[in-house]
């Protein structure tokens, strides 16, 4: 359990490169970040997760429509493939429909392919939560709202159990560089309000700006929606990967006492 808690703790550590034996052999040397690395694959399809491991990934996103279920033996391969690459990839799966038609079979169903946790948005059945899945940790999407009330309406998600963490569905994309404090500190009250680990969705081309300000709502890890594997996809992630690890280096920096100087004159 806990595989989410795991991966966002390991992005804050470095990983030396090498290894003993098969398990090691694949394994890069990476320098810490501030936000682990979710690279979501819009299509389950062959070779794409390998692919954003090689690129930098932290972790492996698959989209699922909730009814195809011929996917999953694509999909367990895939799962395979990235445990094969790096074996401490946590995979998730966001189901974007039929919600209703989930039991509590299917979510053990999911958990044997080897999903380790799944997204489900705002409206889903309530009764979804109390299904207790062993090794299937559950990621709720909050939504942002205007009303002034709406911190205090959403901190009630934390009454609920079985809960391993949200996906702030704050639409910032596009603009966070333009967000002004006023408008941030909306954000990050609604954020304080759900005190679960968060991940929330960043574009390609996020500016280093643009990370720092994502910094400031305390965030655990960040989605970057890959629509292939192809080469422009895999600078993407290199590129987010070598900012993330820039913002943890300058807070890291930041947060270092500076020692008085011992020279004598």
């Amino acid at each position: 359990m806990a595989k989410l808690q795991d991966m966002f703790t390991q992005a804050h550590r470095a990983q030396s490169g090498g290894g003993m034996g098969f398990v090691g052999k694949n394994r890069a040397e990476r320098k810490a970040r501030a936000a682990a690395l979710v690279v979501e694959q819009d299509k389950i399809a062959a070779g794409s997760a390998e692919a954003a491991l090689k690129a930098g990934a932290d972790g492996i996103l698959f989209k699922w429509d909730g009814k195809d279920t011929d996917q999953f033996d694509t999909l367990k391969k895939e799962i395979e493939a990235a445990k094969a690459q790096k074996e401490s990839t946590v995979t998730g799966l966001h189901i974007t429909e039929g919600l209703d038609g989930l039991t509590a079979a299917s979510l053990r169903e999911l958990k044997d392919v080897g999903v380790q946790y799944i997204i489900l948005p705002f409206n889903a059945p309530a009764r979804l939560l109390a299904l207790e899945t062993k090794d299937l940790e559950k990621v709720i999407v909050v939504p942002m709202r205007e009303d002034e009330n709406y911190p205090l309406y959403i901190r009630n998600l934390t009454a609920f159990e079985h809960i391993a963490a949200v996906l702030l569905d704050f639409g910032l994309t596009e603009k966070v560089g333009q967000l002004t404090i006023e408008e941030i500190l909306g954000y990050r009250a609604v954020r304080e309000a759900v005190r679960f680990p968060a991940f929330i969705y960043v574009n390609s081309t996020l500016s280093e700006e643009d990370a720092y300000t994502i910094n400031t709502l305390g965030i655990q890890a960040v989605i970057l929606a890959a629509k292939d594997n192809g080469d422009a996809t895999r600078q993407q992630i290199k590129s987010l990967s070598e900012l993330l690890e820039k913002v943890h280096q300058d807070e890291s920096d930041k947060d270092t006492p500076s020692l008085p100087s011992t020279s004598r004159k």
